[in-house]
């Protein structure tokens, strides 16, 4: 059971960053190769002051980090183990939803 209120505090920094759509694509498109923001925004469909504004909120969390390029600043994720762990959580979510053990989720909405 965890009661260390630093390691409340990684995990609720985890959750509020994956608490947005933009942020979560942004996390994927990072594990799966490093990038510049404009190329991100590009990507993902989203402008750059709203891409600028969600890279913050990734740096703040302690997720991504930023890389000098010569004149330009690349993203990558801080750990090459928050890639793991975002493939390890979609994998259990996707095997949690496709296998409902609540006799009433389909009713209640309780799953």
């Amino acid at each position: 059971m965890m009661t260390v209120a630093p390691d409340i505090e990684v995990l609720a920094r985890f959750g509020r960053a994956l608490a947005d759509p933009i942020r979560c694509r942004i996390l994927l498109a990072l594990s799966r190769a490093a990038a510049y923001p404009a190329d991100l925004a590009d990507a993902l469909g989203v402008s750059r002051t709203r891409l600028s504004n969600h890279l913050a909120c990734l740096r703040d969390c302690g997720l991504v980090v930023t890389v000098p390029d010569g004149r330009r600043t690349r993203y990558e994720l801080a750990d090459p183990r928050l890639g793991h762990a975002l493939d390890d959580l979609r994998a259990a979510v996707v095997s949690v939803e496709s296998d409902r053990t609540c006799p009433d989720a389909a009713t209640k909405d309780c799953c």
